[in-house]
């Protein structure tokens, strides 16, 4: 809505950092919205931006008024999606900020069961370690956080949580492939493919160590869970993910995947999330419920 483009016009700046790059994506010259920063900042008698050498970014001031920005924008994404429900015509948008393990295979089949009912919904998401994506809900970013092991800031409201038990991944002819309890003083003897420290999976297995004083060193790291899994099997060394983001034994031939003993290191969280107090848009408030329908259905709830 027309009179909502000056608040986007400064929430664009404050998210490139840029009012250039800002222009570049509302697609208008970098004078015009300029003018437009400084016709604000005028009225309000503060400046709302810092001018750096290489950008912008908020003044003390800036940073109310785009929480206060944010906050209208989503409250007015979530009247039109509520309109749009009681003409019958299923529409908005869902914006999920997630941990990766949910991108591989649990968020593909959420989205597609979700858009074979709702073909009008759209949907972002956005790759997010555990504090990025509960800060993305208090940016207003996202809707909806799915995170394993969340950091859980005062903003954050759990919608839906589940156990999910921290599994070890190789190949066929690891010497641990047979042993018939996988423990962890077992598994720091031969080299680690690990995530890294602000991962969750990480988190538990650091946590595990010191309880235990073993030390956790890794031989390969990485930040990508995917490249993780592949090359565990490729060099024949461990690795560790969570159920949620394997595929099927079925479909993964190559690999052995074993889950550690629970004495060593208990089940991580997974917490589905929302921003505290933040009445969710339709279409997004209806995908958080078809997600904790399916949590109770496959995984153990705490």
């Amino acid at each position: 809505m027309r009179h909502l483009l000056p608040l986007q016009y400064i929430d664009a700046v404050a998210r490139t950092g840029s009012i250039r790059r800002a222009a570049e994506t509302l697609n208008i010259t970098s004078t015009a919205l300029n003018r437009r920063i400084l016709a604000m900042e005028e009225e309000l008698g503060v400046p709302i931006f810092e001018r750096l050498p290489r950008g912008v970014r908020l003044s003390p001031a800036g940073e109310l008024l785009i929480h206060h920005i944010r906050s209208q924008i989503s409250d007015l994404e979530r009247v039109k999606s509520q309109i749009a429900d009681l003409s019958g015509v299923r529409r908005g948008h869902v914006a999920i900020a997630c941990s990766q393990a949910f991108l591989p295979f649990f968020l593909p089949e959420m989205i597609a069961r979700y858009r074979r009912d709702h073909p009008g919904v759209t949907f972002s998401v956005q790759r997010r370690d555990r504090a990025q994506a509960e800060q993305a809900l208090a940016s207003h970013e996202a809707d909806l956080a799915l995170i394993f092991e969340p950091v859980r800031i005062a903003e954050f409201q759990t919608l839906a949580r589940v156990r999910q038990p921290v599994h070890a991944i190789m190949a066929p002819g690891h010497p641990l492939a047979a042993t018939p309890e996988l423990r962890l003083r077992d598994c720091v003897q031969y080299p680690l493919a690990l995530p890294e420290a602000e991962y969750g999976v990480r988190h538990l297995l650091d946590l595990a160590c010191r309880a235990k004083g073993f030390a956790l060193e890794a031989s390969v790291e990485s930040d990508s869970f995917e490249f993780l899994r592949m090359h565990a099997v490729a060099e024949n060394i461990l690795t560790f993910q969570i159920p949620v983001g394997l595929p099927h034994a079925s479909e993964w031939p190559d690999a052995v995947v074993r889950e550690l003993d629970r004495r060593d290191v208990p089940p991580g969280v997974v917490a589905l999330g929302q921003l505290r107090g933040r009445a969710l848009p339709v279409a997004a408030s209806r995908f958080a419920q078809q997600m904790t329908t399916v949590f109770e259905e496959r995984f153990d709830s705490e």
